[in-house]
């Protein structure tokens, strides 16, 4: 069973209109609602995949009833921690005139030391009963910057392997608690290092360099170029296959969902990556986060190629 953590959950909210302008009105052409945050994506591509996902983090109010619900439905077993206030919703308005998307983003509940031992007690639970624990996506307002190193420290305590798809100060901090996986894409990891950017053989360098710094496995993902990563000493660089893309958006953690659950199957490092970019190609083809087609995804394997560095 895959866990994953999501302690800023959401509603994902978009609305399709033609046309967009600021300051009309403007008439709904269409509408899509789902539970969102990146471990709650990462839990229902694991499902699609094949695999048992249960779902953990903060959920509050009607929104967080929604997550709940929602999640249940495509067959994810919650284990959320409820707390007062309301769980945040994040509208993107997509103009389908101009294909320009606009964002609008809540900053959800604020915690403090209860919430923060309740999700410490839920994340120690499912990771006795997880082969692989899951934390992404961002801090909600309360929570110390270094919690992601302490959750690792709970999850490894209790015998899972944890994955850490985070950013900024949470990930740099996250990163000493040596994850068993690491995530960033290219600006990332380009920050993680003090750098504006990276060249093309740079990232692989960086890669190993933090690989070296008790990472297992490190997988700089760089959208339809694939990604760059170091396994367990060993470089790879993946080629994704060429897709009709739709959106981006939830596309890396299709490709944690496809680590994690080929991680469970115990698949070598290629079959890993293979998995991986397979998913976050099929993702790439909806409209919508946490979603691929498993028939697409089944062809796009045979489509990846992993070439040893």
């Amino acid at each position: 069973m895959i866990a994953t953590v999501t302690l800023n959950a959401a509603v994902d909210k978009t609305y399709y209109v033609s046309g967009f302008a600021p300051g009309a009105v403007q008439r709904v052409r269409r509408q899509i609602a789902e539970p969102g945050g990146k471990g709650n994506n990462v839990a229902k591509i694991v499902r699609l995949l094949g695999g048992e996902a249960a779902a953990t983090g903060f959920t509050a109010g009607g929104a967080g009833a929604f997550i709940e619900e929602r999640l249940a439905a495509r067959g994810v077993r919650s284990a959320f921690v409820r707390i007062p206030g309301e769980s945040r919703t994040c509208l993107n308005i997509v103009d389908e005139a101009s294909g320009a998307s606009t964002e609008l983003l809540e900053s959800g509940p604020t915690v403090g030391d209860a919430e923060l031992a309740q999700i410490k007690d839920a994340v120690r639970q499912l990771s006795a009963e997880a082969s692989v624990v899951v934390l992404s996506g961002s801090l909600p307002a309360g929570a110390p910057e270094d919690l992601y190193a302490e959750l690792v420290g709970v999850a490894r305590s209790a015998g899972a392997r944890v994955y850490l798809d985070a950013s900024g100060e949470a990930l740099a901090l996250g990163i000493r608690a040596r994850p068993d996986l690491i995530k960033p894409n290219e600006d990332e990891l380009a920050r993680l290092v003090g750098r504006k950017r990276l060249e093309a053989p740079q990232l692989a360098q960086t890669a190993a360099k933090l690989h070296a710094q008790g990472v297992r496995q490190v997988c700089a993902t760089l959208g339809s170029r694939g990604a760059v990563a170091c396994m367990d000493g060993n470089l790879y660089r993946v080629i994704a296959p060429a897709v009709s893309a739709v959106s981006a958006v939830g596309c890396g953690d299709a490709f944690v969902a496809g680590m994690a659950y080929a991680d469970e199957l115990g698949l070598p490092a290629a079959g890993r990556l293979r998995m991986a970019a397979a998913a976050a190609a099929a993702a790439a083809m909806t409209d919508r986060a946490g979603e691929l087609d498993p028939a697409v995804y089944e062809r796009l394997l045979e489509s990846v190629e992993v070439v040893p560095l």
